[in-house]
């Protein structure tokens, strides 16, 4: 549930920071997953306090991380001085990546799909930054299974829920999104509350891994 706007959440930042640690206690098998195999030069988006960096794997010899929140990034550079890779965290929001066209070999999203103010934007974005035959590597929640799900989804959505919570939209339907955006998904797997401990209606989630041709 992080923010990539250029708008900014400075008290969602604040709370996100304090109440982080307690999340990722069920998300630590799911970031390791997210990150496995991953080498060369990586950018993460939306790297908020820096939780994943302890999973990189050494063989990633570089990985910029952006993050359009001050207060976050203040926490992610302390993150970065104990990381197992070399970590530059910078300012930046999604769909205009600090970063040149073609210059990374993957992109890792995790809880930042749900917040962009424009999805296909920021998959273009991505797209943009990674080399032909980069991966994109996604952590997300998605829309529900069920109609009555989905419904109560829209609902929240249409309430202050993106307000207080950094944007969050509880119902995207993120794997189409990134099929459509030109992606080939390798990988996709679903998640739900026993796998994660995130509850509906930021449920269920997925886990995923797709190729820019």
């Amino acid at each position: 549930m992080r923010d990539s706007t250029s708008r900014g959440h400075p008290l969602f930042a604040r709370c996100y920071a304090r109440f982080c640690p307690l999340l990722d206690r069920g998300l630590v098998a799911s970031r390791r997953a997210l990150l496995a195999d991953l080498s060369g030069e990586v950018i993460e988006i939306g790297a908020g306090t820096g939780s994943s960096f302890a999973h990189y794997p050494r063989e990633v010899r570089r990985l910029v991380a952006v993050e359009p929140e001050s207060r976050l990034r203040r926490v992610a550079r302390a993150a970065a001085a104990r990381a197992p890779v070399p970590v530059e965290v910078v300012p930046g929001v999604a769909d205009r990546l600090p970063a040149a066209d073609g210059s990374f070999d993957a992109v890792v999203v995790s809880l930042v799909l749900c917040t962009v103010p424009d999805q296909a934007a920021a998959l273009t974005e991505i797209i943009r930054v990674l080399r032909p035959g980069g991966r994109l590597r996604f952590f997300e929640h998605v829309r529900a299974d069920t109609s009555v799900r989905r419904g109560v989804q829209r609902a929240v959505d249409a309430t202050l829920w993106p307000l207080v919570a950094g944007g969050c939209h509880t119902g995207r339907d993120t794997v189409t999104a990134v099929r459509a955006a030109g992606f080939e998904i390798e990988r996709l797997d679903r998640f739900g509350r026993a796998e994660t401990g995130m509850p509906f209606p930021i449920a269920p989630q997925v886990l995923g891994s797709a190729i820019r041709p």
